[in-house]
């Protein structure tokens, strides 16, 4: 098991247990079209409410033009790692269609499609990190973002690199093992803080022994 796989209770899907979000990337490794189209794609092809697709994305290659913008509008704290991905993806959300009128949900489903370029990214081999630590408006300026857009968040994709390429501040968060919430604090039933009841597993299996 990689030494980052979540310890779930239930068998879940490896791409969803395997997943992390690390910070040291190889700078030396080069994104390939094929790769990013396929992220592309899986973002695209993400549901949403009526289907209004209220997601675009600023996409820098590291070197060109819209990867050094997106790279300055990081928080310096995700500058010191960042510069080393493959890609800055920058996830934007429509807040309003063309009549003014607000769209259902904006934020939730561009949510969805970034969470799906980085299940692709996984799936390729590669490792996706996304940041809320930027500064929005130093992005619309720089990148031209419209009235009616937000800017939500930053993915950055690559190659993992060694954790010890880390500053040791850094490091120490790239080894640490994941956790999450409980459950029982998680899901709830009749009434909110109320535990939905979960029946205890008594082994648990690999995801292909329960498909």
């Amino acid at each position: 098991m990689p030494p980052h796989t979540a310890t779930t209770t239930a068998a879940v899907h490896p791409l969803l247990a395997d997943r992390w979000s690390p910070r040291s990337f190889d700078a030396a490794h080069t994104l390939g079209d094929g790769e990013l189209v396929s992220l592309l794609e899986a973002a695209r092809w993400a549901p949403s409410a009526y289907n209004a697709q209220p997601w675009r994305f600023l996409v820098g290659r590291r070197g060109d033009t819209t990867y050094v913008r997106i790279l300055d509008a990081l928080v310096p704290f995700n500058q010191e790692w960042a510069h080393a991905s493959s890609l800055l993806v920058a996830a934007v959300a429509q807040e309003r269609v063309e009549d003014g009128v607000p769209q259902p949900g904006p934020a939730y489903d561009t949510g969805l499609a970034t969470a799906q370029l980085v299940l692709q990214a996984h799936a390729l081999g590669l490792h996706a990190h996304q940041m809320s630590g930027f500064d929005a408006d130093a992005l619309r300026a720089s990148l031209g973002v419209p009235e009616g857009f937000r800017p939500l968040s930053v993915v950055a994709v690559g190659a993992l690199a060694p954790a010890e390429l880390l500053p040791p501040k850094l490091r120490e968060r790239e080894t640490a093992v994941r956790e999450r919430r409980p459950g029982a604090e998680t899901f709830f039933t009749h009434t909110w803080g109320t535990p939905l009841p979960v029946p205890p597993l008594t082994t648990r299996r690999h995801y292909q022994e329960c498909t």
